[in-house]
């Protein structure tokens, strides 16, 4: 491989992800927030930048990082609330800027279902953004940003809730009581199978594209935490009993039927 690629934020999904193109033969640069992160980046083959994003500037040598980069993984997630706030989309917008002064050519942008917010039946790609949230508005802000570009080509893909080996949302629902929203389906994604998709995009050649990575399986959030609570042996959450039967499925249309992608990593248990 002679492509160089470049992952903007090497945490829970950005590090395995790295590690899996090092392993495909690519020269891979990583971004990090600390000196010790950088030095565990680069004992795994991953060349390590201390590079640190915030809606008052970019701090690190962002320009040495994108030098020479055939393509860039742009995967930082919305903060916007607690430690570390920050204003995402002029966030976004700093760093468009330094891409833009800078050679590369392809764009991997790893954005969210959120961007749909509150719609109901299926949701494909061609369906309209409507976020309900502020931080799906500013993921939604931030994929315009470098989509509209010209100087590049940009690949949305939309990931819907992540799960993982150490990661899985009934953690956090375990032992909740009167949530409301029991009928709503779910719409995850295995760690996994994120990185097959992205090493999907980058070894087909999938550019200007927008992709929703969501596994096709929907039951409702109510059936689905139950089983895996008690799969778990965890206390599983309680859902009040409403009519509410509407909410979204997320269907991977254009990534399944037209580029021809299959999932392997089941997100049951």
């Amino acid at each position: 491989m002679s492509d160089t690629i470049g992952i903007m934020g090497c945490g829970w999904l950005g590090l395995p992800l790295a590690k899996s193109f090092v392993g495909q033969g690519f020269q891979v640069r990583g971004s990090t927030t600390s000196q010790e992160k950088c030095r565990a980046l680069k004992k795994l083959g991953i060349n390590g930048f201390v590079i640190t994003l915030s809606q008052k500037g970019i701090e690190g040598p962002i320009s040495t990082f994108l030098e020479g980069l055939d393509i860039l993984v742009v995967n930082i997630p919305p903060r916007l609330k607690g430690k570390g706030a920050k204003n995402y989309e002029r966030t976004m917008q700093l760093l468009f800027r330094s891409v833009r002064a800078s050679t590369v050519e392809k764009i991997i942008f790893v954005s969210s279902t959120s961007v749909y917010g509150d719609a109901v039946g299926e949701v494909t790609e061609t369906t309209p953004p409507r976020p309900a949230t502020e931080s799906g508005r500013q993921l939604c802000e931030a994929e315009a940003i470098f989509r509209n570009a010209s100087q590049w080509q940009t690949t949305i893909v939309r990931f819907g809730g992540l799960l993982g080996p150490d990661r899985h949302p009934v953690n956090n629902l375990s032992g909740r009581k009167g949530l409301t929203n029991g009928n709503d389906f779910i719409n995850l994604v295995h760690q996994e199978d994120c990185i097959r998709i992205l090493e999907h995009i980058v070894n087909g050649g999938w550019w200007n594209e927008i992709f929703n990575g969501v596994y096709p399986f929907h039951p409702t959030k109510k059936e689905y935490y139950t089983s895996e609570a008690l799969k778990r042996g965890v206390q599983p959450p309680e859902y009040k009993s409403n009519n509410h039967t509407e909410s979204k499925k997320v269907r991977p249309f254009a990534l399944v039927n037209v580029k021809n992608f299959r999932f392997k990593t089941s997100i049951v248990s």
